[in-house]
């Protein structure tokens, strides 16, 4: 079996990634006001952080495409073939497995509301799937 990763897919799945974040977060997005409102970050508070926010979520964004490139040409050596439908699996499988579980637990300990639960489970599903379909497609 061999690993085979198309950079490009890496690019465009960062870009997607990138995207998903901005209109799920952002001040005008799907959930901006509310994520501000339940986590108590206010845009002076992000003001004051600078870069730094941005350059972890860019950073994150990179390791994440790249993982799910390389999970998703592991599974289709695998299988002998791939497809987009696989790509959305390994997708759904490591938001899962790693992201929604790992989430659901440190909130629950930090209790969290709920709702900033869903909300951020919901994003890390959108971007795993977004991203998963952008390597699929390009793979």
């Amino acid at each position: 079996m061999e690993l085979n990763v198309s950079w490009l897919a890496v690019v465009v799945a960062i870009a997607v990634g990138m995207a998903i974040a901005w209109v799920w977060y952002s001040d005008w997005g799907l959930v901006g006001g509310t994520w501000r409102k339940l986590t108590g970050v206010t845009k002076k508070d992000s003001a004051k952080a600078g870069k730094r926010p941005f350059a972890i979520l860019v950073a994150s964004i990179i390791v994440t495409a790249t993982a799910l490139a390389a999970a998703s040409s592991i599974a289709s050596g695998f299988f002998g073939s791939g497809s987009v439908w696989l790509a959305l699996a390994v997708g759904l499988t490591a938001w899962l497995g790693f992201s929604l579980s790992t989430l659901a637990q440190h909130n629950g300990f930090e209790q969290k509301p709920a709702q900033l639960t869903m909300i951020n489970s919901a994003y890390q599903l959108a971007l795993f799937l977004g991203m998963s379909l952008a390597v699929g497609l390009l793979q």
